[in-house]
């Protein structure tokens, strides 16, 4: 992790409420991003994408109520992989070991189809982001899974069809895990290439796998930042949670 990350972190680490503290305003190369860090030993990270009648959750605000009525509190959220237009996820999707949705491993249209695509895989304590073969070569245990694509940082190197020149700019978001386990999420302020939101990853944050989550619709729920991302509905969701005070 570079030094300016590194602290960032750390100072998260010593203030009360981990989560609360763990998202920051960061730039590079002159580009503004909203990165958002946690051990997964400390934080409980989680996916969410229906309700228990079976609809589809599709908003920060009616999670956030689902969670209350639970007695826990929403931390952290962010939009969690592709989906079709009914919301469904449009590759792997596992959610406290069932699985809901089966991977995809063949090339495709689109982002997702951008092979290699990748796996991002919460466990109790523990955060992998795993290019999708190896992830059906070696079937980790994961909890909660969610498939997205492209990769956009693949054993320390760019995906190597990212082009430096790209002029296809959009708000991005994607999440890396660095080599001390910590997960990165991240967004960006204004739309980025792959390769420039790629070098963020491989760059600032230090993270030899990464992943890229959607573009256009990123959203984020960051309530410690004053945060909470509108738009139309959504499909998976990743969260940071955490029991309500008492």
């Amino acid at each position: 992790m570079r030094t300016s990350a590194a602290l960032a972190f750390l100072l998260a680490l010593t203030l009360p409420g981990l989560a609360m503290a763990a998202c920051r305003q960061t730039e590079h190369e002159e580009r503004a991003y909203t990165v958002c860090s946690f051990d997964p030993a400390e934080a409980e990270l989680r996916l969410f994408l229906r309700d228990q009648t079976g609809a589809i959750i599709g908003s920060f605000s009616r999670l956030e109520t689902l969670l209350a009525n639970q007695g826990k509190d929403l931390i952290f959220a962010m939009n969690a992989g592709m989906y079709h237009p009914d919301r469904s996820p449009v590759g792997l999707y596992l959610e406290d070991g069932q699985p809901q949705a089966p991977a995809v491993a063949r090339a495709g249209p689109g982002n997702f189809g951008m092979l290699p695509n990748g796996i991002l895989c919460l466990d109790d304590d523990r955060t992998a982001v795993i290019e999708t073969r190896r992830y059906l070569n070696r079937q980790p245990g994961c909890r909660h899974a969610t498939q997205s694509g492209p990769m956009l940082v693949i054993d320390g190197a760019l995906h190597p069809r990212f082009l430096p020149d790209s002029t296809s700019r959009h708000v991005r978001n994607g999440v890396g895990v660095d080599q001390a386990g910590v997960v990165h999420f991240a967004i960006s302020a204004r739309p980025v290439t792959f390769h420039e939101f790629g070098r963020l990853f491989r760059d600032v944050l230090d993270t030899p796998q990464a992943l890229y989550l959607d573009g256009k619709i990123s959203r984020l729920f960051a309530p410690g930042m004053g945060r909470a991302d509108g738009g139309l509905p959504m499909g998976p969701i990743v969260a940071v949670v955490q029991d309500a005070p008492r």
